[in-house]
C-alpha cells in the first residue's frame, strides 16, 4: 500500500486529502477542509494566500499521522498568480480573477491585438480573467512591480514553491493562462513581448509528473512528514479532474468539470488552432502524458451559488440540497437565462440579474428560491447541449457520452436535464475526480502506475458512478429553440 497527499485549491474551499493506492484500487479520505474566497483589500479583490498556506500546514501534519506519506503534489484553480522577489514570499496580495482590472485590461489589450492573433499565438480563447491581461494591467499600472520581481507563480505552482523553493511552471496550468503557445509547448513569447510583459520573471516549466525534491527543513520538521516527495500533479484542477474520468479509450465521449466553473470538452491528441476554433471561443489546454484538453470555459454552477449566498445572508435557505429539492417542486423548462450572458460573470445580486434577464426577454419572471433555481439549472442544461453540437461539428467526432466530475455531479437535477436537455447519456462521477486525479498522477510519477490508461482503469475500479439516460421530449426540444433565440449581451 501506499499513502500520497494531495492539496486541491478551489476557490470556495480548499482541502487536504489523504489517498490510499492498494491492489490496484484507490481510497481516499479528507482529512483538513477550509474555507476560501475573495476578500476585500482597498476596493480590489485578494486571495488570503498567508492564510491558505497556513491551513495547507495544517492539513499536511494532519496526513502525516496517518502514516508514511509517498509523495505530495498541489492543484489549484487557473489564471491568478503570485509575483516574488528573491526568497520573499510574495511582493502583494494576488488578485482574483474577478476583479475589475482583468476586464479594463483586456479592452485595451485587445488595442494592441486582434484577437485572431491572439489566438494564433496561443491556441487559447480571449477571455478578460487570463492571466495575461492581468499582468497587462500590471504593466499599465503597476510597472514598478514587475521591474522588481524576479518570479511570477500561478497559485498552484507558488504552493509548490513555498513546499520546495523549486519555481516551476506546471504545463497544464499555465496553459490556461494564455501566455503560453500550447503548439511550440512554450512561453508564448512573441505576444508576451508586444504587450511589455518583462520575460525575466518566467520560470522553467515542467510536465505534470516531475518529481521536484522533499519539503523544505524547516516544513519537514513542523509537519513530520520526513521524506515525501514533493511532485508536480496536473496542477490546474480541470486538468487534474480530466486525468480521472473513468473513460476507456474510444473518441464517443466529452466531458464536463461540473463546479464553480462548467469546463466541457474533449480529449484531442494535438491542439486544434484554426479561425472556425477561435470564433466559437474554444481553447486547447496541455492535459496528461501530452494530451489537449479541447474546451470551453463555461459559467457554471456560479449562478447559483452566488444566489445562494445572498439568500443564507438573510437566513432564508442553508444547503445546496434544500435548494433543490425546492428546484424540484418549481415548473419545469418556464424561464431561461443566457449563463453566458456577461452580466453573470460578475459578483453580485445575482437574484436580480437573473430576474431581469427574464424580464428583459419576455419569460416569466421566477421569484421563489425553486423557481430561480430550476431557472438556472435547466439553461445550464440547454448550453451543454449548444456546446456539444458544436464540438461535435468543430472535431467531426460524434458524441454519445458525457461524464460529469466534479462536485455538480452530485446535482441529479442537473444530470437529469442534461441528459434530457442533450440527448445523450450522461455518467456522473466521481465527485472527487480533482483529488483522484491528483494522487493517480503522483502515483505515475512514483512509478506505480504506468500511464494515463491504468490510471483511468484505477478510478473504474475505485468509484462508483450513476448513469440518466436522456429523455428528450418535445418539450426539451422547444425549450432548446427558446434558449437559441435568447439574446445575451
Amino acid at each position: 500500500m501506499s499513502n500520497y497527499l494531495a492539496i486541491d485549491l478551489g476557490a470556495e474551499s480548499g482541502r487536504v486529502i489523504f489517498g490510499s493506492l492498494k491492489g490496484g484500487k484507490l481510497s481516499m479520505k479528507e482529512i483538513h477542509r477550509f474555507s476560501n474566497g475573495a476578500i476585500t483589500a482597498n476596493g480590489t479583490l485578494r486571495w488570503d494566500i498567508v492564510r491558505i498556506f497556513r491551513e495547507i500546514r495544517i492539513g499536511l501534519a494532519k496526513g502525516a499521522k496517518l502514516g508514511p506519506i509517498k509523495s505530495i503534489a498541489c492543484d489549484s484553480w487557473g489564471v491568478d498568480y503570485v509575483l516574488l522577489k528573491g526568497d520573499g514570499p510574495m511582493l502583494s496580495l494576488p488578485y482574483t480573477y474577478r476583479d475589475e482590472r482583468s476586464f479594463k485590461s483586456f479592452d485595451k489589450a485587445m488595442k494592441k491585438f486582434s484577437q485572431k492573433q491572439l489566438f494564433e499565438g496561443t491556441g487559447i480563447a480571449s477571455i478578460s480573467i487570463n492571466t495575461l491581461y492581468q499582468l497587462f494591467d500590471d504593466v499599465e499600472n503597476r510597472p514598478e512591480i514587475l521591474a522588481f520581481a524576479d518570479k511570477f507563480l500561478l497559485i498552484g505552482d507558488y504552493i509548490t514553491w513555498l513546499l520546495t523553493g523549486q519555481a516551476r511552471a506546471e504545463e497544464t496550468l499555465i496553459s490556461g493562462s494564455q501566455l503560453w503557445d500550447t503548439r511550440k509547448r512554450d512561453w508564448a513569447w512573441p505576444v508576451l513581448k508586444k504587450l511589455g510583459i518583462p520575460k525575466h520573471i518566467f520560470p522553467k516549466p515542467a510536465a505534470p509528473g516531475t518529481k521536484l525534491g522533499k519539503l523544505l527543513p524547516y516544513l519537514s520538521k513542523e509537519t513530520g512528514l520526513k521524506s515525501a516527495e514533493v511532485v508536480t500533479t496536473c496542477a490546474h484542477d480541470t486538468a487534474a479532474a480530466v486525468a480521472a474520468v473513468p473513460a476507456t479509450k474510444g473518441d464517443d465521449w466529452a466531458y464536463l468539470s461540473s463546479g464553480t466553473w462548467s469546463l466541457l470538452g474533449v480529449e484531442l491528441p494535438k491542439p486544434l488552432v484554426n479561425e472556425t476554433v477561435r470564433e466559437a471561443k474554444y481553447t486547447n489546454e496541455v492535459g496528461f502524458e501530452g494530451t489537449t484538453r479541447f474546451l470551453k470555459n463555461l459559467v457554471g454552477l456560479w449562478v447559483l451559488q452566488e444566489c445562494r449566498r445572498e439568500w443564507m445572508e438573510r437566513g432564508e435557505v442553508s444547503d445546496y440540497g434544500e435548494i433543490v429539492k425546492l428546484a424540484l417542486k418549481a415548473p419545469a423548462l418556464r424561464s431561461f437565462i443566457r449563463p453566458d450572458d456577461v452580466r453573470f460573470a460578475k459578483r453580485g445580486d445575482m437574484v436580480k440579474k437573473v430576474q431581469d434577464f427574464c424580464r428583459e426577454t419576455k419569460q416569466p419572471v421566477p421569484q421563489t428560491h425553486g423557481e430561480i433555481a430550476r431557472c438556472v439549472l435547466e439553461s445550464l442544461a440547454l448550453l451543454y447541449r449548444v456546446e456539444m453540437d458544436g464540438i461535435e461539428k468543430l472535431t467531426g467526432r460524434k458524441l454519445s457520452t458525457l461524464h460529469i466530475v466534479g462536485g455538480g455531479c452530485r446535482n441529479a437535477l442537473l444530470n437529469q436535464a442534461t441528459a434530457d436537455a442533450t440527448g445523450r447519456t450522461v455518467i456522473a462521477g466521481p465527485v472527487e475526480a480533482t483529488a483522484a486525479g491528483n494522487i493517480l498522477v503522483q502515483a505515475v510519477a512514483m512509478k506505480e502506475l504506468k500511464n494515463l490508461d491504468a490510471l483511468r482503469g484505477v478510478v473504474r475500479k475505485s468509484f462508483e458512478v450513476v448513469t440518466y439516460k436522456p429523455n428528450p421530449t418535445l418539450d426539451w426540444l422547444d425549450a432548446l429553440v427558446k434558449f437559441n433565440g435568447l439574446k445575451k449581451a
